[in-house]
């Protein structure tokens, strides 16, 4: 099945964005109307998310929501065949010079990113950066084998460095021991397993479980932490600004980094909520104080 599946998929990224972008016209009513792919956990989370606006606001961003959704797909199938030189022109960074300031001065660093707007196309980064300042991406291997040699070869196809999370403390004690840093990007908005959450926060008007890993190892190492903020300029264009979290974690107080990140990522999301991944069941944990209501 997947040898089917790769091979139509790398024809497909053979065609024009613009022609890509017409499928995903075609793909919307049939994912939205006719599959209705989650859309039950859609309208749940928007509800829920934005209590202040009316049916029809909420259904306007869902539609929005599916619409982009099918942009994502055929964006990630291009990407199969991206040059350098489209993917710079496609999706830019700002700010790289407060990392790289940080990085001159020895230190490691920490970037909180979300699963909003292309966030895979952020994967350019090293194209933006000297290559003696090394760019690792966390990431938790798939359970087929095929499907994740495939995404490990994307996702390290401009140079950065794939580290499984189960090995990132190891290999970022190593590289320390070694006298060598790099950035560590870490997406921080999914949802911890129910028995590691260690910390809730108002989110989306909502208590919301928080993941605590990144917070703990920036103030463990001292690495400052920086917010990478996606946006959608227009359709197949996007810019990621960074932006200081905390340059000194170790002065911070416990939880403070994730609640200033959750609440940067909040101010993102509401600016335009049709670009983060509302299909994924965020809150399927309840706080003990709102279980009962």
């Amino acid at each position: 099945m997947f040898y089917p599946l790769y091979t139509l998929g790398w024809i497909f990224a053979l065609l024009p964005l613009r022609i890509l972008y017409l499928l995903s016209d075609l793909f919307y009513p049939v994912v939205y109307y006719i599959v209705g792919y989650r859309k039950s956990v859609v309208r749940t989370n928007l509800e829920n998310s934005f209590p202040d606006k009316t049916k029809n606001e909420l259904r306007k961003i869902e539609r929005s929501y599916y619409r982009f959704f099918c942009d994502l797909f055929v964006e990630s199938i291009h990407e199969i065949h991206f040059s350098d030189a489209e993917s710079k022109r496609r999706f830019i960074f700002v700010g790289v010079d407060k990392l790289q300031e940080q990085y001159k001065n020895g230190k490691g660093i920490m970037v909180m990113t979300a699963h909003y707007g292309n966030w895979e196309w952020g994967r350019n980064f090293p194209l933006f950066t000297p290559e003696e300042m090394p760019s690792y991406q966390i990431y938790k291997q798939l359970s087929n084998e095929r499907f994740d040699k495939l995404m490990y070869q994307l996702r390290s196809k401009y140079g950065g460095v794939n580290v499984e999370k189960r090995d990132l403390l190891r290999s970022m004690v190593k590289a320390r021991s070694e006298g060598k840093q790099g950035i560590y990007w870490m997406i921080s908005d999914q949802t911890p397993a129910e028995k590691k959450i260690h910390h809730w926060t108002e989110f989306l008007n909502q208590q919301t479980p928080t993941l605590t890993g990144t917070e703990q190892l920036a103030r463990k190492f001292n690495y400052p932490v920086f917010y990478a903020e996606i946006k959608r300029i227009k359709r197949g264009y996007y810019t990621c600004t960074l932006i200081p979290v905390s340059l000194n974690p170790s002065e911070t107080a416990e939880y403070e980094i994730t609640d200033k990140y959750m609440k940067l990522l909040e101010n993102t999301i509401q600016e335009a909520p049709a670009y983060w991944l509302w299909s994924h069941r965020r809150w399927k944990f309840k706080h003990k104080e709102t279980q009962n209501i």
